[in-house]
């Protein structure tokens, strides 16, 4: 089955490959060597991700060996896919090419074929490791020049350069040098460089998880998404923009390029935006921003959840559950600009349907909500009572309920029309919701696959994604000619389509990974530089100068170093660099100021700005993307969808001052809906604000008191803190007591006093997140790697455990703590969304009275 890309014209299919795959096009024999290369790197990444190496007992590689074989496939193809100049040939693969394919995979591979030769010289290279490796770090950098661009590139030769020339540098960056051996032993013999984690998380993670959306949208899955959003949606007033944000959010949840998801659903969605009466750059901002969310939309989040894995040391299920809520809130307030904007322009819906009394509706919705929470839930219960009842055996009768859904949902699409290939821009007919649905469920097995390993079983996010893959091979191969049999009709073919689609599907995700692969191994060269010359260190020392104590200062300059690197660098490798130079930056500097910032707050901070520059002009590609279909100024789409941006922009400051948005210290299920409700009310708000319109065009005074309402509901914690303390200080003597008593995955947090590396004595304030309800609390604090010391009435810190959570929070060995803190007996800050829902509800009465017919509806004064 094609995919949605392939439905693209000609010029937009080249810019996704220049982007994504590789622009070059041979034939013959080069395009089968590509063909089988991209095939073989699917293969291995596929057994590698799989159990079936220790089931079978061969085929083992630890980590170093996996990630030399995933960069030398990854050097191979840039330097095939990818001409080198604008002006290069397209059709064929120049001698010089060829060449620099193949030394590019000796030189990655070289890790893995000498490995236990360099094992037995650690930090003394010969003349051959130092020859290898230069050759080596070289073609990286040409290949990222090629496959992502010059920008990054040119970053990694700055900061090589840095580590060389430490010792000629101003005083404020100097640092001792590294000679060339320890260089390049440094960057590529060992796993300090470019074969550290980033390519591991590469290697490891990353690959299968492109694979299987490579997979679901040859499968057919993107169009599922597209069509049932559409048959949802489309019949509403500014229907088209609402498809767009809706299928951009579930395409995203499986897909991590925006510029594909721009082409994919913007060939359909802007076209109609345009016909709506949206207007060409409105369109392409609309479909923009819905298409660069999706990099922010679990479980896939552009890759760069499964590396916060490895930087924050949490489990990727509590990833997941940080990132959710911030992610959804940023669709919805764009659903909701797309819905002010139709009312502002006066929009009546492009597709007409026969319009149904409200009641109607409602008891549909409430039915089918309630329908799909009821049959969830039953499989639920019924998969886990299977579980409990047998044990070991549970596997085989948890593949026979899979196998029975499987076969229900077939029958289901059997008993439907299939699903149209695409949308009709000129006439675009109406769809049904249930039958539309109805008619892809078996689309949605291999994501629930995925999400009940990840969630429920709390796989790996590999094996998790090894096991969803499978799924999806078997529908690729069965879904046709079993629709075929419920149908009883002849389905010639079917079983070689099948097997073609997944052929096709395995080498669309190697050629998706290429630019991933050397963008994370030359990331690697940049973390390497930081760890080979302490830069981590001075760039505290940096932002604390900028900054001057002040925390937003240093939000800020965060923020912006993370859009201009954005501007040029790939989201992955982007958060790769600002993460493990400015995260912990933001954790020490707001632990000094007495502001504890959870580190996956930070983390998630500086992903929210990296994506940001695939928007912002005048290099954002998703914009380019955007203009190119809708045939407008991509400058002028980049800036208005800037403007829709607003709403995803603030996030990431909300949440550092108050990490409930995070569903970080949310205790309870009454709790959880406030936040919930509360945080979704705002972020509709604001919409109303940054549009000035609410139910007319807003005046003045009504956003000012918006925006005040908007703060309440976001910050209520900044209101309450002013009238009652929200932490009591306690006897460090009873810090056990306090983790003893604290909730499953609360917080303990300390004053902790002590001398940094220069002899300033520094006070801050840190917190360590505990894991399940215990007993002891010293256990419970063992287990977060802290360990303290008692000294009469005072208590020391005496060990932290490497890579531990308490070692990530900002705990130093040897300091002195000086008090912990334990939550008051405040009123919860919650009162506070009572005046925010008054004022709310005060703009809303009044702009009803000026919606009158007596009046004019939507004149401000």
């Amino acid at each position: 089955m094609s995919t949605d890309i392939e439905k693209a014209p000609e010029a937009l299919q080249q810019l996704v490959a220049d982007s994504d795959t590789g622009g070059r096009k041979p034939s013959g024999i080069t395009a089968g060597i590509i063909f089988t290369a991209s095939l073989l790197w699917a293969l291995f990444q596929f057994w590698y991700a799989s159990p079936l190496p220790f089931e079978l007992g061969f085929g083992i590689l630890n980590d170093t060996e996996a990630r030399a074989i995933h960069l030398a496939f990854a050097l191979f193809l840039a330097f095939l896919a990818w001409p080198a100049f604008r002006r290069s040939p397209r059709q064929y693969v120049p001698v010089v090419d060829w060449a620099l394919a193949l030394a590019g995979a000796f030189a990655a591979a070289y890790l893995m074929l000498f490995y236990a030769e360099l094992a037995t010289r650690p930090g003394q290279p010969n003349t051959m490791d130092v020859v290898v490796a230069t050759i080596g770090l070289v073609l990286l950098l040409e290949a990222t020049r090629r496959a992502v661009g010059w920008p990054m590139a040119a970053l990694a030769v700055i900061f090589i350069a840095y580590s060389m020339l430490g010792p000629w540098l101003p005083e404020v960056l100097a640092h001792k040098g590294a000679s060339l051996n320890r260089l390049l032993s440094h960057m590529w013999l060992t796993t300090e460089g470019v074969f550290g984690i980033a390519l591991g998380v590469s290697a490891g993670t990353i690959f299968v998880y492109v694979l299987f959306g490579a997979l679901l949208d040859r499968a057919g899955g993107g169009n599922y998404m597209m069509q049932v959003s559409f048959a949802a949606l489309g019949h509403l007033r500014g229907g088209p923009a609402k498809v767009a944000v809706v299928s951009s959010a579930l395409n995203g949840m499986i897909s991590g390029s925006s510029v594909s998801n721009v082409v994919s659903g913007g060939i359909f969605t802007i076209p109609l935006m345009k016909k709506a009466g949206y207007g060409g750059i409105k369109a392409g901002a609309i479909e923009t921003m819905s298409s660069v969310n999706g990099q922010i939309m679990p479980p896939v989040m552009g890759a760069a959840a499964f590396l916060m894995v490895e930087y924050v040391g949490i489990p990727y299920s509590e990833i997941v559950k940080h990132a959710f809520l911030p992610a959804t809130l940023s669709y919805i307030g764009l659903l909701y600009i797309v819905h002010l904007e139709a009312l502002k322009l006066g929009m009546n819906p492009i597709v007409n349907t026969e319009p149904k009394p409200w009641r109607v509706r409602l008891m549909r919705n409430l039915i089918g909500i309630s329908g799909s929470i009821a049959v969830v839930c039953a499989i639920y219960y019924l998969i886990m009572g299977i579980n409990a009842a047998l044990g070991a055996a549970a596997s085989y009768a948890v593949s026979a309920v899979v196998l029975a859904l499987y076969l229900f949902s077939l029958y289901q699409a059997a008993k439907s029309e299939d699903l149209p290939q695409d949308i009709d821009i000129e006439n675009p007919r109406p769809l049904q919701t249930w039958p539309t649905v109805r008619a892809g469920l078996h689309y949605i097995m291999p994501i629930a696959v995925l999400i009940w390993c990840l969630m429920v079983e709390v796989m790996s996010p590999a094996l998790s994604a090894f096991w969803a893959v499978v799924t999806l091979v078997v529908l690729m191969l069965t879904q046709k000619p079993l629709i075929s049999l419920f149908r009883g009709v002849p389905a010639p073919g079917a079983w070689k389509e099948g097997w073609d689609s997944v052929v096709q599907g395995f080498t669309d995700g190697s050629r998706n990974m290429i630019g991933i692969g050397v963008a994370t191994a030359t990331a690697g060269i940049i973390v390497g530089a930081i760890t080979l010359t302490g830069l981590g260190l001075r760039m505290t020392e940096f932002v604390e100068f900028v900054a001057q104590g002040n925390v937003m200062v240093m939000l800020l300059f965060i923020a912006f170093v993370c859009l201009v690197l954005g501007l040029g660098v790939p989201t992955t490798a982007n958060y790769v660099l600002v993460a493990t130079l400015m995260a912990p930056v933001v954790v020490e500097l707001g632990a000094q100021s007495g502001l504890i910032i959870p580190l996956i707050a930070v983390h998630l901070f500086v992903f929210y700005y990296g994506i940001m520059g695939d928007i912002t002009p005048p290099v954002g590609l998703a914009t380019f993307a955007a203009a190119a279909i809708s045939g407008e100024d991509s400058i002028k789409t980049g800036i208005q969808g800037s403007v829709y941006a607003l709403r995803t922009v603030i996030l990431p400051f909300i949440w550092i001052f108050n990490p409930q948005l995070l569903l970080i210290d949310v205790h309870g299920w009454a709790e959880l809906v406030r936040v919930i409700v509360a945080c979704t009310i705002a972020t509709l708000v604001f919409a109303a604000v940054t549009m000035l319109w609410f139910r007319v065009k807003n005046r003045w005074w009504e956003t000012v008191l918006l925006a005040i309402a908007v703060v309440l509901l976001f910050r209520p914690d900044a209101f309450m803190d002013r009238l009652y303390a929200p932490n009591q200080s306690v006897s460090p003597a009873q810090v056990y007591d306090v983790a003893r008593d604290r909730p499953a995955n609360d917080r303990v947090v300390m004053v902790i006093n002590g001398l940094s590396l220069e002899g300033d004595e520094i006070t801050k304030t840190v917190a360590v997140q505990l894991g399940e309800k215990g007993e002891d609390g010293r256990k419970r604090l063992a287990d977060a790697g802290l360990q303290l010391m008692p000294l009469g009435d005072q208590m020391q810190i005496g060990a932290i455990k490497f890579g531990s959570r308490a070692a990530k929070s900002g705990f130093e060995q040897g300091w002195d703590v000086k008090e912990v803190l334990v939550p008051s007996d405040a009123p919860t800050p919650h009162w506070f969304y009572l005046p925010a829902l008054l004022l709310i509800g005060f703009v809303w009465w009044n702009q009803g009275r000026r919606m009158k017919p007596n009046l004019k509806p939507a004149i401000a004064r």
